[in-house]
């Protein structure tokens, strides 16, 4: 609920990933692997079930502050469907929801990724950017892997 009315943006961001449904499914939801979100921050804590909480806290860009994002899984739906809530600085302690839908493809597996209820302000939209790169970093992930 947006008590303090906060005008708020829907983001999708779409990214074709060179693996099956089940590999990216597996990958995204693993902090021990390249490519995951939660892989390589200072701290995740990951509980992948419904109403399993995560933590995910990262250094800034410059290293000079802490981002901690705060979230509980409503749906994990393997292979095709996770959504999860999503609270950070960046979204002003509104509670934020993402929905990953992993489609098949051919040989590949189309990852949209929406995030509602994002405020519409330059934090806010900076999840567009750091969406887009994890999306490029799980791609890359299994682009590599494919290759050897």
């Amino acid at each position: 609920m947006n008590l303090w009315r906060i005008k708020t943006i829907d983001i999708t961001v779409n990214r074709a990933i060179p693996a099956s449904p089940d590999e990216v499914f597996d990958v995204w939801l693993n902090p021990d692997s390249p490519g995951s979100p939660w892989h390589g921050v200072k701290r995740a804590i990951v509980q992948p079930r419904v109403d399993g909480l995560f933590y995910r806290m990262h250094l800034s860009e410059g290293g000079d502050f802490e981002l901690a994002h705060y979230g509980r899984f409503t749906i994990v739906d393997r292979p095709t469907r996770i959504q999860h809530t999503w609270v950070s600085q960046h979204t002003r302690g509104l509670e934020s929801l993402v929905t990953l839908r992993l489609e098949k493809q051919s040989q590949q597996t189309l990852l949209t990724l929406r995030h509602e209820n994002v405020p519409d302000d330059e934090m806010g939209r900076m999840h567009e950017l750091g969406w887009k790169h994890y999306l490029e970093s799980l791609a890359g992930h299994f682009s590599k892997k494919r290759s050897q």
